[in-house]
């Protein structure tokens, strides 16, 4: 059998065709590196002329419990605000993660014939809402909630927190599923050989078979919640204050960057204390994808 041979015009394009997609790839991969390169000095000049140019002590910026840059003697203690912004998003995770885990394994494993058809555009639909919608609601509903059934306002960290996981639900719930239907039918059918039941598969095979792809989820949720600003703004009193209770005011880093950005002066003391918690966000990022990527690692193995 003869095989027909391609003609030099035709091998000339297919090669013409493979350097303009190796150009046109490299071109765009190395324009990603730059912006984040850049993104990062920018942000990282911005943050650290705090310490070296307006002269504030490490120390004093993140463990200091004052922020008060308007008065005679500025303070630019940053720990309630990171305070504000770990509580929420933590306790956000904590009331997300057994709802998206427990929606996951019914999509999956107790109704896969029409639950997941059902329920994953509900679930997708929540990560379309914008940010603006879920304050609002937040507001308007949980806010007035609490003030009747808790003492103070209703705003605070409990508010913030419930509307955060609300926004992270989708973000854990997606990884979980795809987690679950990734999972090879030998792994269950074993269980089920061996003579255990439906819930004792679920709890002693495939929750620890998939932990690891469930921790990337909680984890990015949780990265998701800490960077989140304007739906948290709303319902958490922007107070800078370290709170005594899930249901008193108090602000995060996103919240007062946002809220104070737009009235400073560029290369100012405020603004720069400003960028230095842009910095301490970009880098809580960073550790946020590291831990993910250990995560994935250990799954792999």
């Amino acid at each position: 059998m003869k095989v027909k041979k391609q003609s030099p015009v035709l091998i000339q394009k297919h090669h013409l065709e493979d350097w303009v997609g190796r150009i046109y790839t490299t071109f765009c991969v190395s324009l990603l590196v730059i912006i984040i390169v850049s993104m990062i000095y920018f942000v990282a000049s911005k943050g650290l002329a705090t310490f070296f140019t307006s002269g504030i002590h490490v120390s004093d910026f993140l463990f200091g419990t004052k922020w008060n840059p308007d008065g005679e003697h500025p303070l630019f203690g940053a720990l309630p605000f990171i305070v504000g912004s770990f509580a929420t998003s933590i306790l956000a995770a904590l009331i997300a993660s057994p709802l998206s885990i427990c929606a996951s394994l019914f999509m999956t494993e107790i109704v896969p014939s029409w639950g997941k058809r059902l329920l994953q555009p509900v679930i997708e639909l929540l990560a379309g809402i914008p940010s603006v919608v879920y304050g609002f609601v937040g507001l308007t509903v949980i806010v007035p909630l609490f003030r009747d059934i808790f003492p103070g306002q209703g705003i605070g960290i409990a508010a913030g927190a419930i509307v955060l996981s609300v926004m992270i639900l989708p973000t854990i719930t997606s990884i979980t599923t795809d987690a679950l239907s990734s999972l090879p039918k030998g792994l269950k059918e074993s269980s089920y050989a061996l003579g255990a039941t439906r819930w004792q598969t679920i709890s002693s095979v495939i929750i620890p078979t998939v932990l690891p792809s469930i921790l990337t989820g909680i984890v990015l949720g949780m990265a998701r919640a800490f960077g989140e600003a304007l739906a948290v703004q709303m319902v958490i009193g922007n107070a800078p204050h370290i709170p005594q209770s899930l249901f008193q005011s108090a602000a995060t880093l996103t919240s007062i960057i946002t809220l104070n950005m737009g009235n400073t002066v560029s290369g100012s003391v405020q603004n720069n204390a400003l960028w230095s918690m842009a910095l301490a966000l970009m880098i809580m990022t960073f550790i946020f994808v590291i831990i993910v990527r250990l995560l994935e690692r250990r799954h792999r193995t």
